[in-house]
């Protein structure tokens, strides 16, 4: 029995560091190659929109695969396709480090993009499977640690990785580094991830048409956002797009509901999202990474192109928040076990908190004393950052039935990246429209970029308030609701 137990603990420990794993690397991609754009327009020409488009254009290949991939790991392999998106991020990573173009880099980035889609749901599908009852919340604790450190430690590590290759080619070891990263990782699934599938043996149904009016949706909605810089030659037409996008996600929710009463499987079953706990935990972590992610963004740029600090040093700016959020991650996950959801709510408030302080120490604390300021702000911002990820995965996932864990990580996952791509849009066109509008771009006045700054920063915080009063109204429906159905 000891035997046993012990060997199935090892199992699920396995597992979990293999898909710890593939979700490190695939999160540093996401904030580390931000810290690179002035190296790739100085190496490549590239434009601002190009840019853009760089980062973004990972953002939204690794939306659109999420779902249906996640589905694909429920009804089949996991780890099969860990083996068939690993290599392929691998492949597309060193195609990114030797591109010539700016157009030939965005491709490359594309399906870079879509390799991530289709390994990422199956970390959670994963962790989901393995894990039962108090493990699984400890897990999503350690898990949590995992994704606050990579999230915050991808500015310092992109940094680090153009002070050591050089101003201008030094983008090109950000990229070059993924390469032996995902051959361990590959390794990993190999030796010691098991072969089983996900759930008992099912028809293989992918839902054609509910995945093209899907993906009509997400390019849709996260289209306009991700083409907004702030400057004034943003076409405005693009915002018709999200008409279109409600249109999509109208016919999509009619054509789910008749392919489920037909028997079939669809692409999300709407019935997750009759799950409260399920959605309302994904509206908070998507309200989340619709801060989180811009509020790096912002500091680094407010730092390199305001105060002048070298990419490096800007992005060591996070390590506080990386370290502190690895910490407060690991005993959220165990503190949510009998607290719940305030648990979420005091790390919301914590961070809430610190996002102000950013913005108080831009305005008021004096060039060379400012990256130092924020740095300690930013270690308490990582300690209620711990206290929302882990937590309210946790939470999110545990009413979910295991056959469809994969899907429901996917889908949470899905509000992660479409929060990223409209945070980051909105803090950037706040931060560059102030600092175009003031004039303050050509003759680098600081002035102008604190200004732009604490405006982006006002916007983090209405996202983070948002998700604040999401988790509330949770809270106060979990106290209603009697204790069998909690």
């Amino acid at each position: 029995m000891n035997q046993a137990a012990a060997t199935s603990a090892t199992h699920q420990w396995r597992s979990f560091a293999v898909a710890a794993s593939v979700a490190a690397m695939t999160i540093l991609d996401l904030s580390k190659v931000n810290v690179t754009l002035p190296s790739v327009e100085a190496s490549l020409g590239a434009s601002s929109s190009q840019l853009q488009l760089i980062v973004s254009g990972y953002v939204l290949a690794f939306g659109l695969a999420l779902v249906p991939m996640g589905r694909l790991g429920d009804q089949r392999s996991r780890r099969t396709l860990f083996l068939v998106g690993l290599p392929l991020f691998a492949v597309m990573s060193a195609a990114c480090a030797l591109a010539q173009t700016p157009e030939q880099l965005l491709l490359a980035r594309l399906a870079q993009g879509v390799a991530a889609g289709i390994q990422m749901p199956q970390v959670v599908g994963t962790i989901q499977q393995v894990f039962t009852g108090p493990a699984r919340a400890k897990a999503f604790g350690l898990f949590g640690s995992v994704i606050g450190v990579s999230t915050a430690f991808g500015p310092t590590l992109g940094g680090l990785m153009i002070a050591l290759g050089g101003a201008r080619d030094g983008w090109r070891w950000v990229f070059w580094m993924n390469v032996p990263l995902a051959l361990l990782v590959i390794a990993g699934v190999i030796w010691l991830l098991p072969n089983s599938q996900a759930g008992p043996k099912q028809k293989l149904s992918l839902d054609p048409v509910g995945i093209l009016l899907f993906g009509v949706t997400v390019t849709a909605l996260m289209t306009p956002f991700l083409l907004t810089t702030g400057a004034s030659t943003d076409d405005p037409r693009r915002w018709w797009l999200l008409a279109v996008a409600a249109l999509a996600a109208a016919v999509f929710v009619g054509w789910e509901g008749r392919y489920a009463v037909a028997g079939k499987a669809p692409l999300i079953p709407l019935k997750l999202f009759r799950i409260s706990s399920f959605r309302n935990g994904t509206l908070v972590i998507a309200a989340y990474f619709s801060a989180i992610p811009a509020m790096f963004l912002l500091t680094t740029l407010f730092l390199q192109l305001g105060v002048g600090v070298e990419p490096v040093y800007a992005g060591m700016v996070s390590i506080g928040f990386a370290l502190v959020s690895a910490v407060s991650a690991w005993y959220g996950g165990r503190l949510v076990i009998n607290h719940g959801r305030p648990v979420v709510v005091v790390g919301l408030v914590v961070i809430l908190a610190a996002t102000v302080g950013m913005g108080a120490a831009a305005a008021w604390a004096p060039a060379g004393i400012v990256e130092w300021v924020m740095a300690g702000i930013m270690a308490l911002a990582g300690a209620g950052g711990g206290l929302v990820v882990a937590p309210n995965q946790a939470l999110t996932l545990g009413h979910v039935p295991i056959r469809d864990g994969g899907l429901a990580g996917s889908v949470g996952q899905l509000g992660q990246r479409i929060g990223t791509a409209i945070g980051s849009a909105v803090a950037l066109a706040i931060f560059y429209a102030t600092i175009y509008h003031e004039g303050g771009h050509q003759a680098r006045d600081l002035g102008v970029f604190r200004d732009g700054y604490r405006f982006g920063m006002l916007a983090v915080s209405g996202f983070l308030a948002l998700a604040l009063l999401i988790a509330l109204v949770d809270m106060g429906a979990r106290r209603r609701a009697p204790r069998a159905k909690e």
